[in-house]
């Protein structure tokens, strides 16, 4: 009952965290491995839970006009592109040449924040044909090889084109759609996923969805980036952490 409970809140507090600045599974992942819930069967849950979420987060934020259905449709075919390239890619590579490759990632996301003058402003269009469809599938490739801080990642590449934050949370869910639903299933048909305890997931999500979403709402825009620069840092220890345990 006790795992229930804790599986619920987790839930809530990784979808509202995945909502704003990406990073979920800095919540989610470790606290099912500390439970007890073997390694696939947590990444399971949690790409099971975040395709429903997503799915969800989505379409809350189209309902509130703050991004288009044609905007998520272009994104969509992008993401899934870039995560079965990824994972062709992590099948050839070694792991710890992934692991290297995540944090370098991610310092240059830190660093890039600091000197650059991007933020989410909203004064341009999504113009991904042009500019963006590079780097939305250059994390898509990422979160098929590896995956953590895929969506904090992709809130960068929405800075960098100045999108505004609202329509930026919208097109990043409906990418972690993408590149998790692919691998849900994948997950399910091995048997991996443990019902009783990602529905109990799922629950939880539902409702940090609705928090997360009217949150992001809110928010200053200026008040993001030191929350994605917090979360990349985290991601970073994270990242080098259980390379260490890898090794």
């Amino acid at each position: 009952m006790l795992e229930i409970i804790i599986l619920f809140f987790v839930g809530i507090s990784a979808t509202i965290l995945g909502t704003l600045a990406g990073g979920g599974g800095l919540i989610s992942l470790p606290a099912m491995l500390a439970l007890g819930i073997p390694v696939h069967s947590a990444i399971g849950a949690n790409k099971v839970t975040n395709s429903i979420s997503s799915f969800i987060i989505f379409f809350m934020v189209l309902r509130h006009r703050g991004v288009t259905l044609n905007e998520g449709l272009k994104i969509v075919p992008i993401s899934l592109a870039g995560g079965i390239t990824g994972g062709y890619v992590a099948s050839i590579i070694p792991p710890e040449l992934m692991y290297k490759i995540a944090i370098g990632l991610l310092i240059f996301a830190f660093l890039f924040s600091f000197i650059s003058k991007t933020s989410f402003d909203g004064t341009n269009t999504f113009r991904f044909r042009t500019r963006g469809t590079p780097l939305l599938y250059g994390i898509g490739i990422y979160d098929g090889m590896f995956g953590p801080g895929q969506g904090t990642l992709m809130l960068y590449v929405f800075s960098y084109l100045r999108i505004a934050y609202y329509r930026a949370v919208g097109l990043m869910r409906a990418a972690t759609f993408a590149s998790c639903f692919g691998a849900a299933i994948s997950y399910i048909a091995s048997g991996h996923v443990v019902w009783s305890l990602t529905f109990t997931l799922i629950c939880g999500s539902l409702i940090g969805a609705q928090i997360g979403v009217r949150l992001a709402g809110k928010l200053n825009p200026d008040h993001i980036k030191p929350l994605l620069r917090i979360v990349t840092a985290i991601l970073i220890v994270y990242v080098l952490i259980d390379n260490v345990w890898l090794t």
